[in-house]
């Protein structure tokens, strides 16, 4: 695949940005760096704010208070249309009179390119997103996937030193989705443009982040490396958004918290000794079938080479464990078992 140089990513700080609508804070003081070339995706449930943050990096919003510097300028007051950002989102937004390469020569045309490279810049970036074939095709006669590939060839086409990305896979079904944000992830790091991701799907901002912020009422809870956020959750917030924890009674005491019986190293210290609740992963629950043992097997879920096995405790609890699959055959559910824990560490938080 032959393409023409893209530009080098650039350094991207957002500081102390707010912006409230209405009675509504949208953004309380967010402080959030990208490093040049960098992918970081901000996750968080709907009116956390995340979108609102991008909004005011391309230029789209503007904040009440803070700074968006871009290559260390100040962009503040600086048009949508002179900030160097390519934009995706969730809404292909695709001219439908105009073909694909038509569509991804839009934003050179007004860059007053000439025809032939515009057109040999479209078909480059076609080819870059896979579907450079369809260069003649007119949105109507592709895909939601290749319409949204069109839209990434687009913005990549005028090579941006931002590339914004607002949960633009989430109108695709599952396995379209999980082919592009692969193509997303190996494009980005092609051409290796600064870029914010936006989404609510945890699982994409895992896969596909460099780090991961999460958000919660306009404030950025944690940023880290996606294996962080998973394992090393700051707060009770960021364990329960990110992945599956069961929430089980325990005691905090001094060297730790006792949970079913097991002591269990504690993450975060904010809380005050005394009965707590720890935020535990279904992985670090062991299954294993004791016909003596209290506890029992109420349902089953098959996730190819995993299954989560959810069980119930002689006080009700319900427990979800996460299992081979190879494993299935000896757990079915009414089957008894001994519930244990493995001592990995666990974020607690005070009783509901």
């Amino acid at each position: 695949m032959t393409t023409t140089a893209v530009s080098t990513g650039v350094a991207v700080r957002l500081e102390e940005v707010s912006r409230r609508f209405g009675t509504v804070q949208a953004l309380d003081g967010l402080d959030l760096d990208l490093a040049p070339g960098e992918l970081v995706a901000l996750l968080g449930p709907s009116g956390c704010g995340k979108t609102t943050a991008l909004r005011i990096l391309a230029g789209l919003e503007d904040a009440d208070s803070g700074r968006i510097l871009v290559g260390g300028k100040d962009v503040a007051g600086v048009p949508v249309n002179r900030r160097d950002m390519g934009m995706v989102f969730q809404a292909y937004s695709l001219f439908p009179h105009l073909t694909a390469a038509e569509n991804v020569e839009f934003g050179l045309r007004l860059r007053r390119q000439s025809a032939a490279a515009r057109r040999r810049r479209a078909l480059e970036m076609l080819e870059l997103v896979g579907i450079g074939t369809h260069a003649a095709r007119f949105p109507q006669q592709l895909s939601g996937g290749q319409q949204q590939r069109v839209a990434l060839a687009r913005a990549l086409a005028i090579q941006p030193q931002v590339l914004l990305l607002d949960e633009p896979l989430s109108a695709l079904d599952a396995k379209v989705r999980l082919q592009l944000r692969d193509e997303i992830r190996r494009i980005q790091l092609e051409v290796g443009t600064t870029t914010l991701f936006v989404t609510h799907d945890q699982e994409e901002a895992l896969a596909l982040a460099d780090r991961v912020g999460v958000m919660q009422a306009g404030r950025l809870e944690q940023i880290g490396s996606p294996e962080d956020i998973y394992r090393n959750p700051a707060t009770p917030f960021v364990a329960s958004f990110v992945g599956l924890s069961n929430r089980l009674a325990g005691v905090l005491g001094a060297d730790g918290v006792s949970v079913l019986g097991t002591p269990l190293p504690v993450l975060n210290a904010s809380v005050a000794p005394g009965p707590v609740e720890a935020l535990v992963r279904p992985e670090s629950v062991d299954l294993t079938a004791d016909p003596l043992a209290d506890a029992r097997v109420v349902a089953v879920s098959f996730l190819g080479p995993l299954a989560r096995v959810t069980v119930s405790l002689p006080d009700e609890t319900l427990v979800v464990a996460q299992v081979s699959s190879a494993r299935l055959a000896d757990l079915p559910p009414g089957t008894a078992v001994r519930v244990t824990l493995l001592p990995i560490p666990v974020v607690v938080s005070s009783p509901r």
